[in-house]
């Protein structure tokens, strides 16, 4: 009881960033580009979807959905990592690093279902075409939307809150550049298997069965990509697709090695690297890849950048 009265009342040092001053200078310069080319993009991309009649499709709603999430999310973990490097305090309060663990956990999840249902809207207009309007409806969107949304907030609701009773009394100093569930673990002096336990059964359950209907979805559309007559389709339906499955296996990929590895394979520096791929890269090539290759897309940023510039 002791040691979670002095957890509550105190506060956590991030340590992942370094301590030599012109690699701080290089990392601030870093994660701010990547954070406003992330806002940018995906800002951009909500805007032009608005405004573009043309883009009132459920393959753009869900697009924009996926630009919402990114913004949060890294909105939840890169202003945090500027201000350290900035101010060199590293301390976070214990309830902004609950938060900060809290809404991180729930966007990720979402996101990680959400592109489940980007890749079955895909399979549902290429390979159900004559379905798609039935399958893919106005209430239809609202509610895969609503699920990515509301079980992303749900389990984070069921694994933050258990992970801040831990007893952390071994150390308030993270080796990390935010408050992240598997470098807590490392913190408590109370056997926290149980909880890794829970945390990876979740990961199961949301990120593989997400990464899998992913797989099967592009593995069908690929398949009636082949039956494309022309080869400049053909050959323009392949880069999309590769360009859509390269960032899908990166998030994925990198999800699965945080979440699922065994404890014998941690390694904070490696996972230090693999966080700031799925938080910060990620979320800042997800509009590029995913829309800004676009003809209409690009066509719509084109006349409004000309509108505000005229």
């Amino acid at each position: 009881m002791e040691n979670s009265n002095q957890t509550s009342s105190g506060s956590f040092f991030l340590l992942g960033l370094s301590n030599v001053f012109y690699l701080q200078g290089i990392c601030f310069c870093v994660f701010l580009i990547m954070y406003l080319m992330t806002l940018s993009g995906n800002v951009l991309l909500i805007i032009v979807v608005r405004i573009n009649s043309k883009l009132q499709t459920p393959m753009y709603f869900f697009l924009s959905n996926l630009s919402m999430i990114d913004i949060c999310f890294s909105s939840t973990i890169i202003p945090k990592i500027l201000i350290i490097t900035l101010s060199n305090d590293r301390s976070i309060s214990l309830v902004g690093c609950a938060l900060q663990m809290y809404f991180h956990m729930a966007l990720g999840a979402s996101e990680c279902i959400l592109l489940a249902v980007m890749a079955y809207d895909r399979f549902a207009a290429i390979c159900r075409p004559l379905h798609y309007q039935t399958i893919i409806n106005k209430k239809m969107c609202i509610l895969l939307a609503s699920i990515s949304w509301g079980v992303g907030f749900i389990t984070a609701s069921v694994h933050v809150p258990i992970t801040f009773q831990l007893p952390f009394c071994k150390s308030h100093h993270v080796n990390h550049f935010f408050c992240e569930m598997p470098p807590f673990f490392r913190l408590s002096c109370k056997d926290t298997r149980p909880n890794e336990i829970a945390m990876n059964i979740s990961a199961q359950i949301i990120v593989l069965c997400s990464f899998f209907l992913t797989l099967i979805s592009y593995i069908h559309i690929i398949s009636n990509v082949f039956k494309i007559r022309s080869s400049q389709g053909r050959e323009k339906a392949f880069s999309t697709c590769a360009s859509h499955l390269t960032v899908v296996s990166m998030y994925y990929g990198t999800i699965i090695f945080m979440y699922l590895k065994p404890r014998s394979a941690e390694s904070p520096e490696i996972d230090k690297t693999v966080s700031i791929i799925y938080t910060a890269v990620t979320p800042m090539i997800n509009p590029i890849i995913y829309s800004m290759r676009n003809k209409d897309v690009k066509d719509s940023v084109k006349i409004k950048l000309s509108s505000l510039l005229t």
